[in-house]
């Protein structure tokens, strides 16, 4: 799943409207972020994170290269999702890709969560730690080198890595990922462009993993201290059903990670503009899918009449005008602008601690200035009294 060549990445309707679309593909997993002593000895500035080494490649190639087809080389926007997005944030804090592009686009790409046992993709892992890991995957392998490793074919190696059960993902390695990216973000150690982000309504709800209500009060003393009173009112349950207090205190990590990156922006006194989106119109389907993830995808591309869905006016007006913002974004860094009728598409205003608010792309697209709820609004009041009581 995920390679360029899906239907729903065909870049056909963003080249309609002037923006030249590439897509990289690049190496994953074993081929893509496997570190091993004797590779960091062969090539101690690149040990590892050759998938995001890739896509930095094809970033250069574009930059060399895509005068030719019509694009300009001094304009340059990244955009990933998924997976694609959470490299498109090593790239924004890769200090080596200064001057590389304009801006990036990262659609539900940026986690963080607060209760325990969430499993939150991104880096975390050492260029040590993945050292000794690839030792053991070469015994596991059967090999006593590098040399050796090096001529078994590629087939071989993937099935052996889906045997030994391997993830290898982005690597701290001190000369391409400095770092949890999303730590560097509320630090502001990034590469000053705009940023459009954002998530679907459905996709990555952070619940607490308690199975009774003591569990419950018990996780949220831990977590909360002082704090654990008002979280237990704020999820209190008129039936005292533990279900519903779990409900209610659900959050989307998504969500969460992009208000807390933007209310940390407006403490440092960046001015860099990003823009908040929230995707949430009526997914058709007997299936009742709700907007799952990667459900926008064919919205942002416009490609829904790729789509098995039964998608309906109302949808292909929505992917016009997403795809309208998208290319906005592409040529200005902002995607304020003009729809395809020459008026003026509602007015997305960049997020500020000041207003907290974004565009939602529902029934139409409609920038809706609302702050976040009650709950969320807590848990990011709570990380920032942490942050300060830490430092």
């Amino acid at each position: 799943m995920g390679y360029t060549s899906e239907m729903e990445f065909d870049g056909e309707r963003l080249a309609r409207r002037g923006a030249v679309i590439v897509t990289i593909n690049y190496r994953l997993n074993t081929f893509g972020f496997l570190a091993h002593p004797e590779i960091t000895a062969e090539a101690p500035d690149t040990p590892t994170n050759f998938g995001l080494l890739d896509q930095r490649a094809g970033i250069e190639w574009v930059k060399r290269n895509i005068a030719a087809f019509g694009g300009d080389p001094d304009n340059i926007t990244i955009g990933g999702q998924s997976a694609g997005g959470g490299s498109v944030m090593h790239h924004l804090t890769a200090p080596k890709n200064e001057g590389l592009f304009n801006n990036a686009v990262v659609l539900s790409g940026i986690f963080a969560s607060v209760y325990t046992n969430q499993r939150i993709p991104g880096s975390g892992k050492t260029l040590p730690q993945v050292e000794e890991e690839g030792v053991k995957f070469f015994d596991f392998l059967g090999v006593s080198s590098l040399e050796e490793a090096r001529q078994l074919d590629g087939e071989t190696l993937r099935l052996k890595t889906l045997e030994y059960g391997a993830y290898w993902g982005p690597v701290i390695d001190q000369h391409y990922v400095m770092g949890d990216p999303f730590q560097h973000f509320i630090d502001n150690k990034r590469l000053k462009v705009p940023v459009m982000l954002g998530h679907t309504s459905d996709e990555f709800y952070s619940v607490p993993d308690v199975s009774s209500m003591e569990e419950f009060e018990a996780m949220a003393k831990e977590r909360f201290g002082s704090d654990a009173e008002e979280f237990i009112e704020l999820c209190k349950s008129e039936s005292g059903s533990l279900e519903e207090v779990k409900q209610k205190a659900s959050f989307r990590t998504i969500e969460y990670a992009i208000r807390i990156v933007g209310q940390a922006q407006s403490n440092n006194g960046a001015h860099t503009p990003l823009y908040y989106y929230t995707f949430d119109p009526d997914i058709p389907g007997s299936d009742d899918p709700g907007t799952f993830h990667s459900s926008d995808l064919w919205f942002f591309f416009e490609t829904l009449a790729k789509a098995s869905r039964p998608f309906v006016g109302k949808h292909y007006d929505l992917a016009r005008q997403m795809s309208n913002y998208l290319v906005h974004f592409i040529s200005n860094g902002n995607p304020n602008g003009v729809d395809s009728n020459g008026e003026d598409m509602p007015e997305w205003e960049p997020y500020t601690s000041e207003a907290p608010s974004g565009m939602v792309f529902g029934d139409k697209a409609e920038y809706v200035k609302e702050k976040p709820d009650t709950l969320m609004q807590f848990l990011i009041n709570n990380y920032f009294k942490n942050e300060k009581e830490t430092l």
